[in-house]
């Protein structure tokens, strides 16, 4: 079987559409609502799931993320766990996920146990923050191995060569964080995205998903007409941390309207049939 994220990009590419995908916390408010709320998001346009792995020291993630990491690990959130409730979702659903998760994690586990069990799991791949693309060689090989996706994150300031060498080792997609700093809703996004983005799409035909700063439909809709894909965070976690007293049912729809507009503006970016780009 394909790897779903390749799969995934693949049938949009072809749709002529940008991915948008939802950054979840794994447990927060606890495991069976984050199972909950990514079914309901694949019904109402999530097309790939980013799936932060709470850790006590997470190096870019802004104050909202790293509340709803620090009140997962209150809760007694483990890795094991995120990867059960990975396994309890691959009964209902195949929509593509990507672990985002801290080097130490990796490293405390050994690469290739760590790919290995959460390929098992279901993940389809991992995003690791603060391992530099120089420093990967043991997690490519042992990805490799399991068709398992390797992301690694470009920036504004990440220089000619490692974007060089970040387009080579890339599999699935890159992350381009749309403004050097920790991830976080923002008003506007930065002048320069497009040249930016322009700049690593001539090095790679590797798909390119932006995040960091992507906040409301608008900011989809500008992203999703330059970028193969669109991750929303902050503002999601933002919206589950504002319900998490309410009853599951409640909580989850509460997090569905929010999200809806984000991947119908995300979908029809490229629509010439979608109106104004307000």
């Amino acid at each position: 079987m394909p790897n779903r994220v390749v799969q995934k990009f693949a049938e949009l590419r072809a749709r002529g559409q940008a991915a948008f995908m939802p950054f979840l916390t794994a447990g927060d408010p606890d495991y069976e609502t984050t199972r909950a709320i990514i079914l309901e998001l694949e019904k109402r346009g999530a097309d790939l799931i980013e799936l932060g792995i709470p850790y006590s020291d997470p190096v870019a993630d802004g104050p909202i993320i790293q509340a709803s990491f620090a009140r997962a690990l209150s809760g007694g959130a483990t890795v094991q766990q995120a990867f059960a409730m990975l396994r309890a979702l691959r009964k209902k659903s195949q929509i593509p996920v990507l672990t985002m998760v801290s080097y130490s994690i990796v490293h405390r586990l050994g690469s290739a146990r760590f790919v290995a069990d959460a390929s098992a799991a279901g993940a389809d791949g991992a995003i690791i923050p603060d391992l530099p693309v120089d420093e990967a060689a043991e997690v490519i090989e042992s990805a490799r191995a399991k068709d398992f996706c390797t992301v690694f994150l470009a920036a504004p300031t990440t220089t000619p060569e490692r974007r060089r060498l970040i387009a080579r080792h890339s599999t699935g997609f890159i992350y381009y964080i749309s403004v050097a700093g920790v991830t976080g809703a923002r008003d506007r996004l930065p002048e320069d995205l497009p040249k930016h983005l322009a700049e690593l799409k001539a090095l790679t035909s590797t798909p390119i998903a932006v995040g960091f700063g992507v906040s409301t439909p608008a900011q989809a809709r500008a992203v999703a007409q330059i970028a193969d894909g669109v991750i929303v965070g902050s503002a999601i976690v933002r919206e589950i941390d504002a319900a998490r007293r309410l009853p599951r049912a409640q909580l989850v729809r509460r997090v569905v309207r929010f999200v809806s507009p984000l991947a119908a503006a995300c979908h029809a970016a490229r629509d010439p049939k979608a109106g104004p780009r307000s």
